[in-house]
């Protein structure tokens, strides 16, 4: 199976962690992590303006082939939960715009998938991306996040989305 670049996205509306790692052959390797800010004292709509500028840069720089995202958990607060949901709107629509596909995962899949617990502490997943992806230091917990996400995907599908779609494209 050919190499896959994989971009894990941790929405946030003030910020949004990102991840990208490689995946071949049951193999990770980290490529690079960061974080999309939003200016937290702008109005909605410049804020979610920003993420998409943000976002598109990251997938302009990075090329990945696939994108993960977390899914919206519970949230008691409904303002909050809605202004999460239009972070998660804008992270599904980059990689879409540039014709990618988009999947998603629990934060409990994640953490399962990482980790080997569905309610694993932040710091059980960083200490984990620190195992699986050597060298690799996030730029902080939603980046770390970010990777996690990354990975989750690649055992997940163990590439087949991406061996289905190049298969396609011959």
């Amino acid at each position: 199976m050919a190499m896959l670049r994989i971009l894990g996205i941790d929405p946030g509306l003030r910020r949004t962690g990102w991840g990208v790692i490689e995946y071949e052959s049951g193999r990770l390797r980290h490529v690079a992590n960061g974080l999309v800010e939003s200016d937290g004292k702008a109005d909605l709509a410049t804020r979610l303006y920003q993420l998409h500028v943000g976002l598109t840069a990251v997938m302009e720089a990075q090329l990945p082939e696939e994108v993960a995202v977390e899914q919206t958990f519970v949230n008691k607060d409904p303002v909050g939960a809605l202004k999460l949901g239009q972070a998660r709107g804008i992270a599904m629509l980059v990689p879409a715009q540039a014709g990618l596909p988009v999947f998603e995962y629990a934060p409990n899949m994640v953490k399962k998938t990482v980790v080997g617990v569905g309610h694993a502490a932040k710091e059980q997943v960083n200490h984990m991306i620190q195992l699986l992806l050597p060298g690799a230091v996030a730029a902080n917990a939603d980046a770390a996040d970010a990777l996690a996400i990354a990975i989750c995907h690649a055992h997940q599908t163990g590439g087949r989305a991406h061996a289905v779609l190049a298969a396609a494209r011959r």
